[in-house]
């Protein structure tokens, strides 16, 4: 093919740009409008807290699970039917939870739509990627999808909380649906195709054991939390993961054409922003789902009142992303990407000073300062993971850096709503005790708790002792909260000491590319 007729990976570069972008923020509406209604949602249908964390997590793990094929099969089979197919699995899954009645129905919906923001996320990037080779250029570009990415963070409570001011919770599912009709209709005639520079195939084996380790992970740890870590079910699910997480690095190692070439990770700059990825996003998205749960069961707040708190994150955070990715190019990822994740923990550990009675006011500068690191992370994160390796190889390093987040992001609410459970649990007899509930009463606030979650217990009626059990629930709640707040501190600097030891040039080593014996052009090598 002459240069005559070779594609202009510039050709069509707005239209790639502003469909990657508003295809990124549907894929990610539902995190934050389905966070901040948990208190609703279980309020209507009697779920529990470990039913709550598969509400968030049946939308999670499927992005975990299935965004390494999905970049593959675009990068064989063409960008842009990957993107079509995204759009139609977002207004399904939208519709099947719009009409759910009952919590299982619900993890259905969340589910398809999970498996519609798997497709959605590599391919917007990778089509980004396609259309901007220059990295320095790229990184600018990368900036606006990353906003896009935060904005439904941001916008998402609002929508949620003016919703269920004057409906019921079902109805945050309405939004996605047109939005994804439409957006699959433009890019029908208006978004370029592209494909891998370089031929690629599916790789089942590696796609079945991935999938199955990071479900059977994700399965143990809650349903772990929620009976017991020596129940055979539990020791089964979790010994499963171990298992197929050592398959699945077995069959990578010998495929021809792998679905994450592990030799990706000999660039430590990939590597440290894989970390980064798992760590912030396990932060980030647990935090929310505890955080939801404080406001409803501490706080007795509305979903406007708590949207109105949870804003102030995803909200500094969008307002950080633009100047962090313009000063990508004069101050080093790796300060960056530290800088933000110290900021975290320092606004993790403020967190542990909050109680039942803390103001809005005395949250603000908590949740600003949170926002505000993790705006500082996101960009440079995605653009160093991209640019760590060759051009040829920039599809599957941004599904890779994306799979490896939505894994930190399914181990979220599963953890820390694990850990939130289980101390609170153990805090609970004596904060009954503290509060002077009747020990008859406090045994049936204790069964109650532990047979249908804690939320279970503000809807008993306990007469004169009712006060006296909630003050003990927001006490034994806030317990659990802050060694989530901890554990999340603590992660994050760990993070920002893996960054300092392994970031150590804006784009690290690159890895040799998977197939060997092909040359590299100058241009591909320029870029990356």
């Amino acid at each position: 093919m002459n240069s005559a007729t070779r594609p202009d990976p510039r050709s069509g570069r707005a239209a790639t740009l502003v469909l990657a972008c508003l295809g990124v923020f549907v894929a990610y509406l539902p995190v934050t409008t389905v966070s901040v209604s948990l208190p609703a949602i279980q309020r209507a249908l009697g779920a529990s807290t470990s039913e709550l964390s598969w509400v968030s997590d049946a939308f999670v793990l499927p992005m975990a699970a299935l965004i390494l094929t999905t970049g593959v099969w675009g990068d064989v089979h063409g960008r842009k039917q990957v993107f079509q197919a995204g759009m139609a699995f977002c207004a399904l899954g939208a519709a099947i939870s719009l009409l759910s009645g009952s919590v299982q129905v619900l993890w259905v919906g969340q589910a398809v739509s999970g498996i519609g923001a798997a497709a959605l996320l590599p391919t917007t990037l990778a089509l980004i990627s396609h259309a901007v080779p220059d990295h320095r250029e790229r990184g600018k570009f990368i900036g606006f999808w990353a906003m896009s990415l935060t904005a439904p963070l941001a916008v998402g409570p609002l929508i949620a909380g003016a919703l269920l001011e004057h409906t019921a919770w079902r109805w945050i599912f309405l939004l996605p649906i047109p939005l994804s009709v439409v957006l699959l209709a433009v890019a029908v005639f208006g978004l370029p195709d592209s494909r891998a520079p370089h031929g690629r195939r599916l790789d089942w084996p590696g796609q079945i054991t991935a999938a199955v380790a990071v479900t059977a992970l994700v399965y143990g740890v809650i349903e772990g939390g929620a009976d017991g870590f020596g129940e055979p079910a539990v020791i089964s699910a979790l010994t499963l993961g171990a298992v197929a997480a050592v398959a699945f690095v077995l069959v990578e190692l010998r495929s021809a054409g792998p679905m994450l070439d592990l030799a990706l990770f000999r660039s430590p700059a990939f590597t440290a922003t894989a970390l980064v990825a798992v760590v912030s996003f396990l932060g980030l998205i647990g935090f929310f789902f505890v955080l939801s749960l404080y406001f409803g069961l501490v706080q007795h707040l509305s979903t406007m009142q708590a949207a109105l708190r949870l804003v102030l994150v995803s909200g500094a955070s969008l307002v950080a992303g633009l100047p962090v990715g313009r000063l990508m190019h004069r101050i080093s990822p790796r300060v960056l990407i530290t800088s933000g994740l110290v900021l975290v923990a320092a606004a993790l550990f403020a967190m542990t000073g909050v109680d039942a009675h803390t103001s809005y006011a005395a949250l603000t500068w908590r949740l600003v300062l949170l926002g505000l690191g993790m705006g500082a992370v996101l960009t440079p994160m995605t653009a160093s993971a991209v640019s760590a390796v060759p051009f040829h190889l920039a599809g599957m390093a941004a599904a890779g850096n994306n799979a490896i987040r939505q894994v930190g992001a399914a181990l979220g609410p599963a953890v820390l709503g694990t850990l939130l459970t289980a101390r609170a649990l153990n805090a609970l007899p004596e904060r009954l005790a503290d509060a002077g509930v009747p020990t008859q009463t406090g045994a049936r606030v204790l069964d109650t708790a532990r047979e249908h979650g804690l939320g279970a217990v503000a809807g008993l009626d306990l007469g004169p002792a009712t006060g006296q059990a909630l003050t003990a629930l927001s006490d034994s709640f806030l317990d659990g909260m802050r060694l989530c707040l901890l554990v999340s501190a603590g992660l994050a600097l760990l993070a920002a000491l893996a960054c300092v030891l392994l970031l150590k040039s804006p784009s690290g080593a690159a890895p040799r590319a998977a197939d060997p014996g092909r040359p590299v052009p100058e241009a591909e090598r320029a870029a990356a």
